[in-house]
């Protein structure tokens, strides 16, 4: 195993994973304003799930996004 190529093509998954997120929850809290479904000082729960299928790794994190 390479450590450094490893390293690297973690951090490659993180980015693209944050990038991503990061855009669909923008988009769908814009949604939910012009809907009205969410108040615009709203704090909402969040979870993310990892999951590494080769690894049987399966890990929650909690957390929430506030508006204001």
């Amino acid at each position: 195993m390479n450590e450094e190529t490893l390293n690297l093509s973690v951090r490659k998954f993180l980015k693209m994973v944050g990038v991503k997120s990061q855009h669909e929850i923008e988009q769908a809290v814009a949604r939910a304003l012009a809907a009205r479904q969410i108040a615009a000082d709203a704090v909402l729960p969040a979870t993310m799930t990892l999951e590494v299928a080769g690894l049987q790794l399966k890990v929650r994190f909690d957390g929430e996004i506030a508006l204001e």
